[in-house]
């Protein structure tokens, strides 16, 4: 992998990890389009890459990790759990999905299920606006919808997002509580991909997964300070537009 392939990829995982449009799935088609294999050297550069956004995740939120905040974490780790079992369990299953066919179907279902959920969200109705105020059983909800994420192309964000308007959070705190639901899931996903890749950090090329850790924080940083700025004005429906279109576009190239 050269510089220029390190900073595109950089780019990529920091802009699709926190939007509903799948990282994992962006990746393996723009690594598809770069000529790029998926050697253990390759995954273990998308592992730093991920560990980026979860840094991006704390520079933006850093006023709720203390004690103050502690119910919300709660409810974030009950979350987790859904995925975090499920992931666990059936980790190689899941492996064994991973293609850019399963991903262009799993880009259309999800776009469609955005646009029907937003035909039917009502505003003004009585929702919860603040993060902080879901309750337990929505966030559990949330955690269950989260599991849709392990099928390659759903996106993590996605899911959440949609599990969170489902239950009654509003558009922005659904999108937040997906940013705080991404450290565990990130984490745990990172930590496992480490352990298993381990010896090819030491014969990777530091430099560049400096450059593409460096890229991916600025980027996801960003993406989350301006996708919260958006939500302040539009809806989902363009996410869900691009998803059918990107999703029959792979279609076609395959």
């Amino acid at each position: 992998m050269d510089f220029l392939q390190a900073i595109i990829l950089g780019v990529v995982e920091g802009i699709t990890e926190f939007l509903p449009v799948s990282s994992t799935g962006h990746l393996i088609v723009v690594s598809d389009w770069l000529n790029l294999p998926q050697t253990e050297a390759n995954k273990a550069f998308q592992v730093i890459i991920q560990l980026a956004a979860i840094l991006a995740v704390f520079l933006n939120y850093k006023d709720k990790f203390t004690f103050k905040h502690i119910e919300l974490w709660k409810k974030v780790v009950l979350a987790f759990i859904p995925i975090g079992t499920v992931g666990f369990l059936f980790h190689k299953q899941i492996k064994e999905l991973f293609s850019v066919e399963v991903v262009a179907i799993m880009f259309i279902i999800g776009g469609l299920i955005f646009l029907i959920v937003e035909y039917f969200y009502k505003e003004g109705t009585t929702r919860v606006e603040n993060v902080e105020d879901l309750s337990y059983k929505q966030a559990m909800w949330v955690g269950v919808a989260q599991v849709f994420a392990l099928i390659p192309g759903t996106s993590r964000a996605g899911a959440t997002i949609i599990g969170a308007l489902l239950v009654g959070l509003s558009r922005k705190a659904s999108a937040e509580f997906s940013f705080l639901l991404a450290l565990p899931v990130l984490a745990a996903a990172s930590a496992f991909d480490m352990l298993k890749h381990y010896q090819e950090f030491a014969g990777s090329n530091m430099t560049t997964l400096a450059i593409g850790f460096v890229v991916s924080f600025i980027v996801a940083y960003l993406t989350m300070k301006l996708f919260i700025k958006f939500l302040d004005n539009f809806t989902f429906v363009a996410f869900g537009i691009y998803r059918i279109i990107f999703g029959c576009l792979l279609l076609w190239m395959i």
